[in-house]
């Protein structure tokens, strides 16, 4: 079952996109929706404000990153945690963390997303 499982992940929500103009709560809602698993994103040490864009967080962090202002991040099911984590780190320069349906535990870097939403472990 693992492997059909994988194979409708790179089917499943082919293209979830995030732009740079959406605001942090509707990021975190709207991958909920797709993937089923929680994402927070963070500004340094704390969760990020929700009322804020990402181009908004973008400006506000320290580090150098040169995201134009309509570039647009895809995510898959089929992507491993920890990439998908390290791309919103070098688009918007942002900490994010993709944890369980309930918000409470990270999940591991190595599971892809639709493993991380069906709820297995390596």
């Amino acid at each position: 079952m693992g492997l059909l499982n994988n194979i409708k992940d790179h089917f499943t929500n082919a293209e979830f996109t995030v732009a740079p103009n959406k605001k942090v709560k509707t990021v975190c809602a709207d991958f909920k929706k797709a993937f089923g698993v929680t994402l927070a994103i963070y500004k340094g040490a704390q969760l990020a404000d929700p009322e804020m864009t990402l181009a908004e967080l973008n400006k506000r962090t320290s580090k150098d990153v040169k995201t134009k202002s309509y570039a647009e991040l895809k995510i898959k099911a089929s992507m491993k945690v920890g990439e998908a984590e390290k791309l919103f780190d070098q688009m918007f320069g942002l900490t994010v963390q993709i944890k369980d349906p309930s918000g409470k535990e990270c999940v591991d870097n190595k599971l892809t997303i639709g493993q991380a939403a069906r709820g297995e472990s390596k």
